[in-house]
């Protein structure tokens, strides 16, 4: 009895200690997170030209908003822009987070080719694109070669594609290492009973490595798809939402509200629109995950 209330009495200062060490996260997510979107909210229901005095006015400037037929067509090109990149962007990175998972020593070379994009700047990134893809200036002018030399960013569908072309490059590398992370956690039992079953390793990938993959492409496609709602400075550098609003996303539309034209209210209720479609689709991804998902990330972090 007496051990017992030993080890009973060596784990309760491990329980009271444990609220105190989440202190500092708690109050820097709710210093840089919590507080800010507060004042967002609040800061929708008024009318306010970014210099002069705040003034109150209740419902105006989500009328304003939501009755702009610009809106809808900005919503469209935003959920469109957050397929196609993730449909792009998810196979790629699977196959090559399968491919870098690998023993041989060339890949961790690659793996560091590979993770270069994300370590850029955006704003560079496009800023070099823009002029890589000019129809006079760029690559195909200098190259001589006349079907690289098409009006790229003056096209809808051609900077439609532009773009997600760009941020695909520059965002595969880290969710390819997300994969490469969990390819690795991958029991190599399985694949060595496949093997001895005949399996190849085409049927070995779909058989093992994409089921196994399951939780770990709900968190990619989670972070993929969250993230694109915050596309605004590769975009605004490459195309300005051109031509025309073939690429102007919501988060572009707010920079514009807000900053171009001085409508604080009308950018902080779109604001507040990208955060309630944000946090509804990380919670319908972490429904299609199930249960059962946050168990495996509970065992993968024990």
């Amino acid at each position: 009895m007496s051990t017992l209330t030993v080890k009973r009495s060596g784990r309760r200062p491990r329980r009271s200690i444990l609220p105190w060490l989440a202190t500092p996260a708690l109050l820097l997510f709710t210093g840089f997170a919590v507080v800010p979107l507060v004042g967002v909210f609040a800061l929708s229901f008024t009318t306010w030209d970014g210099i002069g005095s705040i003034r109150v006015t209740g419902l105006t400037s989500w009328r304003a908003v939501l009755t702009d037929p610009g809106l809808p067509h900005a919503l469209w090109v935003t959920f469109l822009v957050m397929a196609v990149s993730w449909a792009v962007q998810t196979p790629l990175s699977i196959l090559l987070g399968t491919f870098l998972a690998g023993r041989q020593r060339y890949r961790a070379v690659l793996g560091v080719v590979y993770f270069i994009p994300l370590m850029l700047s955006s704003a560079a990134i496009a800023i070099a694109y823009e002029a890589l893809l000019d129809p006079n200036f760029g690559l195909g002018a200098g190259l001589g070669v006349e079907a690289l030399s098409k009006d790229w960013l003056g096209r809808p569908g051609l900077a439609f594609g532009v773009v997600i072309f760009v941020v695909s490059w520059q965002f595969v590398p880290f969710h390819s290492l997300i994969y490469q992370g969990g390819v690795q956690q991958i029991p190599k039992s399985l694949y060595e009973a496949a093997q001895l079953d005949g399996a190849g390793r085409v049927r070995q990938f779909f058989s093992i490595t994409l089921p196994q993959l399951k939780y770990t492409i709900i968190t990619s496609s989670t972070l993929m798809v969250v993230g694109s709602l915050t596309f605004f400075d590769l975009i605004f550098v490459l195309t300005e939402g051109g031509p025309g609003d073939a690429t102007r996303v919501l988060a572009l539309d707010m920079y514009k509200r807000g900053f171009q034209a001085s409508l604080m209210g009308p950018a902080s209720a779109i604001a507040v629109i990208l955060v309630l479609v944000g946090l509804a689709l990380a919670l319908l991804l972490r429904r299609l995950g199930g249960r059962d998902a946050a168990a495996s990330q509970l065992e993968g972090a024990s």
